[in-house]
């Protein structure tokens, strides 16, 4: 339990059973009545964006969140394993809880995992990772750095938007959080 007093931002509160982050707050300190706290707080499984305010000194429950740096192994029926690089213990993350990760996620690959009391909560990824095409249409001469889009498909099997001159076997880094091409990694 802390109080209101103690809120800072990136702390994980619990309130009426759901875990919300505080993205910012501000003290508010009126002529006339008492103080308050004005918070912006984040749904912590939904990614939901809320105003809420708070009497001072009000008492909050806080929830632990664990983040741990863990290894993507392999996909289990409709569950993700992943592995604690520190402990070598292995999790199943359910496909709900990996959401829009799975777009990106290649065996082996490293990712933070963030649990409550045990129960994993979300997957974050790094802001980028560099996929390889494995199919697209083959591009035209004279199709180069003006222009249009083409679709093209990763190893994961996400189909993302490249320039016209990129062929399959191509490896490209994708922006994590919208699966848009950043540009060619050479190797």
């Amino acid at each position: 339990m802390a109080t209101t007093n103690d809120l800072k931002n990136g702390i994980v509160l619990k309130i009426d059973g759901q875990l919300w982050t505080v993205i910012e707050f501000q003290h508010v300190k009126p002529g006339k009545g008492g103080a308050f706290v004005r918070t912006k707080l984040k749904s912590v499984l939904s990614g939901k964006v809320v105003d809420r305010t708070f009497n001072a000194g009000l008492k909050v429950e806080t929830a632990s969140v664990d983040k741990r740096d863990m290894q993507y192994l392999y996909k289990d029926g409709a569950d993700f394993i992943f592995m604690d690089t520190s402990t070598f213990d292995q999790i199943p993350v359910a496909e709900a809880t990996v959401g829009d990760a799975a777009n990106f996620l290649l065996e082996n690959q490293n990712a933070l995992v963030a649990t409550n009391e045990g129960v994993p909560l979300y997957v974050e990824l790094p802001p980028s990772v560099v996929l390889e095409i494995t199919y697209t249409e083959p591009g035209l001469q004279g199709d180069r750095s003006t222009g249009g889009t083409k679709p093209a498909t990763v190893e994961t099997g996400y189909e993302i938007q490249v320039p016209l001159f990129i062929e399959a076997g191509t490896r490209v880094k994708v922006d994590t959080r919208d699966g848009s091409y950043l540009g060619r990694v050479n190797d």
